[in-house]
């Protein structure tokens, strides 16, 4: 007998990680968008998906896990939300405050959550490489450059920062670089730098789907795991 599909709420629907996580669910038998929530609401229904603003929250039909990409003003009631619907919440949110950070922290005590910076697997592969190359490398200098296109608010990105934790955990101390420009969808470069030598470790994103689509594959490997706090590593080791 075939499982029932993972019930989906999408928070950040007008958005361009919304909208590659609408037109991607579409081709899942596994996976149903029961709501898409955003801002401003200019169609009830479309494309078969109920829409729902940010302040009809209360009103949204019951999901099983809640994909937000949305900005820091919007993170704190779809989190409070998943929480007293007993939701599980998976989140790529950037610029969070400490405050919103152990928000998480808080929920995980009561529901599954996982907050990534990035969903890609290659950069989710990339943060260990960097971890295991800067234990190898104490005396190195670290540096991490990050390039995006021109309407990304926060600098240096979130992935920049997960990186740059990676490089701690091993041991360094990166710098930052950041990069406002064009329509780029994403490009970190984490340089290593000795004397007469210099090891670059390198993810470029030519499709926001790329993230979205992993985001996606969290979505569905979160929907029935315990209360605790989760990373994209969690779900590696879960394949």
């Amino acid at each position: 007998m075939s499982k029932p599909p993972v019930r989906v709420l999408i928070h950040g629907a007008n958005g361009r990680m919304g909208q590659a996580l609408l037109r991607l669910a579409a081709g899942h038998d596994d996976l149903q968008v029961v709501a898409a929530v955003s801002r401003r609401v200019e169609q009830r229904v479309q494309d078969g998906v109920p829409r729902f603003a940010s302040r009809e929250l209360g009103g949204v039909p019951a999901f099983d896990v809640a994909i937000d990409f949305s900005l820091p003003e919007g993170f704190d009631g779809m989190l409070a939300h998943c929480v007293s619907r007993g939701a599980a919440f998976v989140s790529g949110t950037t610029g969070l405050s400490d405050s919103q950070l152990a928000a998480l922290d808080a929920a995980a005590q009561r529901i599954p959550v996982l907050w990534a910076a990035n969903f890609s697997l290659g950069v989710t592969v990339l943060n260990l490489l960097v971890e295991r190359a800067a234990r190898d490398l104490a005396e190195w200098d670290c540096d991490i450059v990050e390039l995006h296109h021109i309407h990304k608010r926060d600098a240096p990105s979130g992935t920049a920062l997960a990186l740059g934790a990676a490089a701690e955990q091993g041991g360094a101390t990166p710098r930052y670089a950041s990069v406002r420009a064009g329509d780029i969808i994403g490009e970190h470069t984490v340089q290593f730098a000795g004397i007469g030598e210099r090891i670059e470790l390198a993810h470029r994103a030519t499709s926001r789907d790329v993230f979205a689509q992993g985001a996606l594959t969290a979505a569905l490997r979160m929907a029935d795991r315990a209360p605790g706090r989760y990373g994209m590593r969690d779900l590696l080791a879960a394949g």
